[in-house]
This record gives structure tokens, C-alpha cells and sequence, in this order.
């Protein structure tokens, strides 16, 4: 696996970027990318997003993931990599994603985890490991 190391990002290819296509696949093989919210903290990818979503599922049947710079409405700008993901269970780490997305995103993070509570949704958070 790599990690960032001495300032090198772990996911180069996600740099600077606000979207990212998270592609993950379904039992049959067949891969689903979404346009999600990320940030990266010490070598890992850190997403937000409903704890019913498709994306959750699939992660539950295997690990396996994507990712590529994209546009928010999906448009993949770059080159994928390789990675494995796994659900955040423990209050603490949630937090601390929770915590990272929030200083990236600000305002607009605070408003989409609001209606989202508001909704009676569950958040889910997901961390992402290069292979």
C-alpha cells in the first residue's frame, strides 16, 4: 500500500481537486461511479454520504474501489487508481472525517449534513486506502 510520505500524496492524481468519481461495483462485477465529496488526510480518502446509499451497499459486498478527478456532475477528468474501502464505525473516527470534509468544504458541508439530519438520514462515512 502506498502512503503519503514526506508530503507526497497517496492519491496524486486527486490534487487539488473538489470532486472525485468513486467507482464502486456491484456483486455481478459491474462498477457504479458516483461524483462524491473527499478529503484526504494522512495517506487516506475520506467520503460522506447517506448510510442507505447504493455506494454503502456495495462497499458492504466487496471492498474494491476507484477514484478520478471529476466535475460535480461526474465528468471524470483524469486518470483512476486503485483502492480498498471500508465503513468508519468508531464515533471517533467518524468525527475526525467528519471534521477534515468540514474544513474543506465549510459552509456548504455544514448545510448538506443539516438537511440531511433534517431529512432523518444517517450519515456514512467511508475511508479509502491506496493499493
Amino acid at each position: 500500500m502506498r502512503e503519503a510520505i514526506l508530503g507526497k500524496a497517496a492519491f496524486p492524481n486527486l490534487v487539488g481537486q473538489q470532486y472525485m468519481s468513486l467507482t464502486t461495483y456491484r456483486k455481478n462485477g459491474e462498477g457504479v461511479a458516483t461524483p462524491v465529496w473527499f478529503v484526504e488526510k494522512e495517506g487516506r480518502l475520506y467520503v460522506y454520504t447517506g448510510a442507505t446509499a447504493g455506494k454503502v451497499k456495495r462497499i458492504g459486498h466487496t471492498s474494491k474501489v476507484m477514484v478520478a478527478p471529476c466535475t460535480q456532475t461526474g465528468e471524470v477528468l483524469g486518470e483512476a487508481a486503485a483502492g480498498t474501502a471500508r465503513l468508519l464505525e468508531s464515533e471517533a473516527e467518524r468525527k475526525m472525517a467528519d471534521d477534515a470534509l468540514t474544513r474543506k468544504y465549510g459552509l456548504m458541508k455544514r448545510l448538506f449534513s443539516m438537511l440531511g439530519r433534517l431529512r432523518g438520514g444517517q450519515a456514512a462515512y467511508i475511508e479509502i486506502a491506496a493499493v
